[in-house]
């Protein structure tokens, strides 16, 4: 796709997703995201064909002019969509799916403990609120939504609703979820389990023995 269909494609994506859209013109000429995707499309072209400097210069040009910083080498689906951006941080080897929408102060960043692959991976149809820190090598499956203000340091499979510090699934597929006490009191007991499973191992082999001494009379 080239940069006249990446603009379309944002200019749809912020019509669909922000209430507050005009018209075409308003969105091109004063929507601080949609500058900084195209100029991140742009960067990461030129990051990809081994471009020296000049992708984080722009990358840090779009963070002075639009308040959004997103690394020349991170990986952006299309439809992507920054809803009132300042303050969003998306790190070098973070991956990003289709049809994703953030909010102003998310990030997705790293931990500070890990190396290569330490920017989280997100997947399609996916929304996070404002304020949410998503950090880490983590997965956050499809149609995940995350709430405002979570911190997100565990993997998420598809079709969660995620709150709270540290992030908790509260919904799954839209309905809520029990709490984590009733999770707790009903975790299964392996030893337990094991002490059953021996005690009818024991019955068996006493009714085996009682069953040979009968044909032995």
């Amino acid at each position: 796709m080239g940069l006249i269909g990446e603009l379309k494609d944002l200019v749809r994506a912020a019509k669909e997703r922000d209430p507050a859209a005009v018209s075409t013109a308003e969105i091109i000429f004063t929507y601080s995201g949609v500058h900084a995707v195209m100029n991140h499309r742009v960067a990461h072209w030129l990051y990809k064909h081994k471009v020296p400097f000049i992708p984080r210069w722009m990358s840090q040009c779009s963070r002075f002019f639009t308040g959004i910083e997103i690394h020349p080498a991170a990986k952006i689906g299309r439809s992507f969509f920054i809803d009132h951006g300042m303050g969003v941080v998306i790190g070098e080897t973070t991956e990003i799916g289709d049809n994703v929408t953030l909010y102003q102060g998310v990030t997705l960043g790293g931990t500070g403990k890990e190396k290569g692959k330490r920017h989280p991976t997100i997947g399609n149809n996916v929304v996070i609120s404002a304020g949410a820190k998503v950090l880490g090598s983590i997965t956050i499956g499809n149609n995940v939504i995350i709430g405002a203000g979570a911190v997100v340091v565990k993997s998420v499979p598809d079709g969660c609703t995620v709150v709270g510090v540290p992030g908790r699934i509260v919904k799954v597929g839209g309905e809520k979820v029990l709490s984590d006490e009733f999770h707790r009191m009903n975790l299964p007991d392996p030893v337990s389990e094991i002490l059953s499973d021996c005690c009818a191992r024991i019955d068996f082999l006493e009714k085996e023995v009682k069953k040979l001494k009968e044909e032995n009379k």
